[in-house]
């Protein structure tokens, strides 16, 4: 196992870097995770490193969190955990009918108007919520041969006007990849509007860089990018920066998270993250409740609970503050709310 000290690897202050470098700098042993914030103590709680899906977390994401606190909330959200392991009745491999949902490779349309593409299998971090940790990447990938696929599909459905790029994490192919499915939208004039689900902002901000922002703001639809923060602790000041440049190219910003226990089920750890989301110019969007997915039980938060927590967060934020909670269910026309 790689060690080292927490000053030589997460300080938040060193020179920027190619967003590519940083990626494939980030941490993906759990151990080493633990030796950088002191608590080398949890090592034996570990599940196996083989248990079928590996920690990954960028370092300046790993900066974020609390050295020596077990209850980190960005902590709690990567750090593998022995109750991943458990089968809990009801919590499957596909809990959203991703799968009942499939058009063509790597394009899933559920809703009306709206188009998905698996674009990438991959992310910057692994989120041990993820409800798509079991999802067959391998075979769905909608970039696969220049998104041949997924163009056709798109050129055939003229009721579709939104195209939705998520994966995985969209912002994980090159912009010269992104570039090359949006030359060819070009040609399809039903799409006006592209929406970009991605992480990346939040836990590798440098990916929002120059060649990035040039490609976002010369496109010719409506865009819309979709964060993901689950905690106000996630943001600092290079998010920050990424959101501004996001802005400044076009772009409308809009945050979902995810109602996690231990992690954010608090009002006021609520409130403080709409509140910081507003400071960077992002507007919450959707609180979900938490996709029944293998795996994942320990996290889940029953309804009553979000229930109180909403109307407490209604009593005390602006309205244009309030995150909508829903749930997805597969079939559905669209999110239900609670």
């Amino acid at each position: 196992m790689i060690t080292a000290s927490p000053a030589a690897r997460i300080t938040p202050d060193a020179p920027a870097a190619d967003w590519r470098q940083l990626w494939r700098e980030a941490v993906t042993d759990a151990g080493e995770l633990l030796d950088l914030l002191g608590l080398q103590q949890l090592v034996d709680q570990l599940p196996p490193a083989d248990a079928g899906f590996q920690l990954r977390v960028p370092r300046g994401f790993v900066a974020r969190m609390r050295h020596g606190d077990p209850r980190d909330p960005l902590l709690l959200q990567v750090l593998p955990q022995l109750a991943e392991l458990g089968e809990v009745p009801g919590f499957v491999v596909d809990a959203v009918g991703d799968m009942a949902a499939r058009e063509a490779r790597g394009v899933l349309h559920k809703y009306a108007g709206r188009a998905l593409l698996i674009a990438s299998g991959s992310c910057a971090v692994n989120c041990r919520y993820c409800f798509r940790r079991h999802f067959p990447y391998g075979e769905e990938m909608a970039a696969s041969n220049h998104w041949r696929e997924a163009l056709e599909h798109l050129r055939r459905a003229p009721s579709i006007n939104e195209l939705i790029l998520s994966g995985g994490d969209p912002l994980s192919l090159a912009t010269g990849k992104l570039e090359e499915l949006t030359q060819e939208l070009a040609g399809i004039p039903h799409v006006t509007r592209l929406r970009i689900h991605s992480r990346l902002p939040v836990v590798l901000p440098e990916r929002i860089d120059d060649a990035f922002i040039h490609w976002l703001a010369s496109l010719p639809l409506q865009k819309v990018v979709v964060l993901h923060a689950n905690h106000a602790n996630e943001l600092d000041a290079s998010v920050d920066a990424a959101c501004a440049r996001l802005r400044e190219a076009g772009a409308t910003l809009l945050n979902q998270s995810v109602l996690l226990k231990g992690v954010n089920d608090g009002a006021d750890t609520l409130a403080d993250l709409s509140e910081r989301l507003f400071a960077a110019g992002v507007l919450p969007y959707y609180l979900h409740q938490l996709d029944r997915v293998q795996g994942t039980a320990h996290f889940e938060v029953d309804d009553s609970r979000a229930l109180a927590l909403m109307e407490a967060l209604r009593a005390r934020l602006p309205g244009y503050l309030v995150p909508r909670l829903v749930r997805e269910v597969g079939g559905d026309a669209s999110k239900r709310p609670l």
